[in-house]
C-alpha cells in the first residue's frame, strides 16, 4: 500500500473510531506519513456533553475522560492499523486544544528510519532549539537531549529526552501520573503561549500540543503552522 493510500486509510479510520466512541466524529483528520512518524491533526472535535462542560470551565474532567478512553482504545488503534495497512506502530501519543476543539495523535513506527535521513535542517532550527530549552528550563529541566523536524510546511514536531526532575520522577513513582500529566499539560500550554516561537518561524502557531512518556522520560511537542500567504 502506498503512502497516500495508507494516509486515507488512517483518515477513514480514525474518524469513525471516534464517533462510535465519543459520539461525535471530527470534521477534518490530516494525516501525515513521513517515518518514523504518523501525525493525525483533528479538526471541530468536541461532543455536546464535552462543550457544555468546557463552557463550565470543568476543562480537567473532559481530559481525565478522554484519558481513561485513549488508555482502552490505543491497543486496537496499533493492531487495526497492522492489520489494515501493514504499518507498525511501536508508541503513541496524544493531546487535546479543547478550546479549538482539536487533537493531534502521533504515532512512532516500528522502523530503523532515522529522520536525518529524510529531511534537512530547516530554518531557525538553532533558535527553536534555543527556546526549547528555556521553555524546559521553567517547566522541569533542559533535556540531556533534543531534537526537531519540519514533517511537512505545516508540521514541526520537537522531541525532548531527559527532562524529568526527581520529584517529577518521585510522583511516578507512587501513581500520580495522571495528575502530573495534566499538570503540566497546563503549565507547559502556558509557557508556549509566552514564547516567541511565531516571531522565530516567522508564522502563525494554529494549534499545538504537547504529550510525555514518563518511563522512557520522552516528550513530544507538535506545533501545527498556519501557511504562509503566497505573494501575489
Amino acid at each position: 500500500m502506498d503512502t497516500r493510500s495508507i494516509q486515507s486509510e488512517i483518515s477513514s479510520y480514525v474518524g469513525r473510531l471516534l464517533r462510535d466512541n465519543f459520539g461525535k466524529g471530527p470534521a477534518s483528520v490530516y494525516v501525515s506519513l513521513v517515518e518514523p512518524y504518523v501525525t493525525i491533526y483533528l479538526k471541530d472535535f468536541l461532543a455536546p456533553m464535552e462543550r457544555v462542560l468546557v463552557g463550565k470551565d470543568h476543562t480537567r474532567r473532559v481530559e481525565e475522560t478522554r484519558d481513561l478512553l485513549m488508555e482502552e482504545l490505543i491497543p486496537d488503534i496499533k493492531a487495526t492499523w497492522k492489520a489494515t495497512t501493514g504499518i507498525e506502530i511501536k508508541e503513541m501519543y496524544y493531546d487535546w486544544s479543547l478550546s479549538n476543539r482539536s487533537g493531534v495523535f502521533i504515532g512512532i513506527l516500528n522502523t530503523q528510519s532515522r529522520m536525518d535521513e529524510h529531511l534537512e535542517d530547516y530554518e531557525h532550527k538553532i533558535n527553536i532549539h534555543h527556546e526549547v530549552i528555556q521553555l524546559s528550563k521553567k517547566a522541569e529541566k533542559p533535556p540531556e537531549n533534543l531534537e526537531s523536524f519540519m514533517l511537512n510546511n505545516r508540521t514541526l514536531i520537537v522531541v525532548r529526552d531527559g527532562i524529568l526532575v526527581p520529584i517529577e520522577k518521585a510522583l511516578i513513582e507512587a501513581g500520580h501520573s495522571e495528575v502530573l500529566k495534566l499538570t503540566k499539560r497546563n503549565l507547559e500550554r502556558n509557557l508556549i503561549n509566552q514564547s516567541s516561537f511565531e516571531d522565530i518561524l516567522n508564522t502563525s502557531i494554529e494549534d499545538y500540543f504537547v504529550d510525555w512518556d514518563f518511563q522512557k522520560d520522552i516528550s513530544y511537542i507538535l506545533f501545527i503552522l498556519k501557511p504562509k500567504a503566497s505573494g501575489k
